[in-house]
């Protein structure tokens, strides 16, 4: 009987976040809060004026843009270079970036993992993923998925927290991979945001790809060096 209402609680948590989530987003969007985050130059007259404030609002509007999936981050990454520079702007995008992926990792964790995990079928696989090995595995596949323009910051942070993934894992595989994507982002910021959206995509996708190019390799030579042992043996 406890363990159906423990269920039962998460789910109506589950349906209440998802009401919650959804009122923000509306009210961002009729009081056109998610217009001056979609627009470069607006956003960042708007953090000038916050003065003092302005990093807090780099800060907040980071983790708002990755708790809630559908608004941006990149614009707000590029602000923060343009206005505070490649050292602090990456700064306030890490702390902000991580905050925000902690937070989705922690609602996933605490309302979802526990009624997946009550699935037969799924339970050989959670526990297959919970064993150290594959903990590194999970870690991995994190930490390249921050690397990698194109996988949703946010639905990686969410589907973490439905894994075994240990949390301090999480943590340190989602600051190691955000450290070099925000500083490529805040150090350029000035001349992304003049630069077309495409072109923007196109050169990420291009630094990503450098960026990945020693996982990659190191990867195969392990692949490699293990045909070359079971060939001697």
């Amino acid at each position: 009987m406890g363990i159906r209402l423990n269920a039962k609680a998460k789910v109506i948590g589950v349906l209440f976040l998802l009401v919650a989530l959804a009122a923000i987003y509306w009210i961002l969007l009729e009081t056109g809060a998610l217009t001056i985050v979609n627009n470069k130059a607006v956003l960042r007259e708007w953090i000038d004026q916050l003065g003092y404030w302005g990093p807090v609002g780099i800060i907040a509007l980071m983790i708002t843009a990755i708790v809630l999936s559908p608004i941006p981050s990149a614009p707000i990454a590029m602000v923060a270079g343009a206005v505070y520079g490649s050292f602090w702007g990456t700064v306030f995008v890490v702390v902000g970036a991580e905050a925000g992926a902690l937070i989705a990792f922690a609602i996933a964790r605490s309302l979802g993992y526990d009624v997946i995990y009550r699935w037969r079928r799924l339970r050989p696989v959670f526990e297959w993923l919970g064993k150290d090995r594959s903990q590194g595995a999970l870690m991995l596949v994190i930490f390249t998925s921050r690397l990698v323009p194109f996988i949703s910051f946010d639905a990686v942070s969410y589907a973490a927290g439905l894994t075994p993934l240990t949390f301090w894992r999480f943590v340190v595989a989602t600051l190691a991979g955000v450290i070099p994507t925000a500083y490529l982002i805040t150090t350029f910021g000035g001349l992304l945001m003049a630069t077309e959206s495409g072109m923007l995509t196109i050169i990420l996708i291009i630094v990503s790809s450098i960026t990945l190019l020693p996982i990659v390799a190191k990867l195969l030579l392990a692949r490699r060096r293990g045909r070359k042992n079971a060939c001697q043996q």
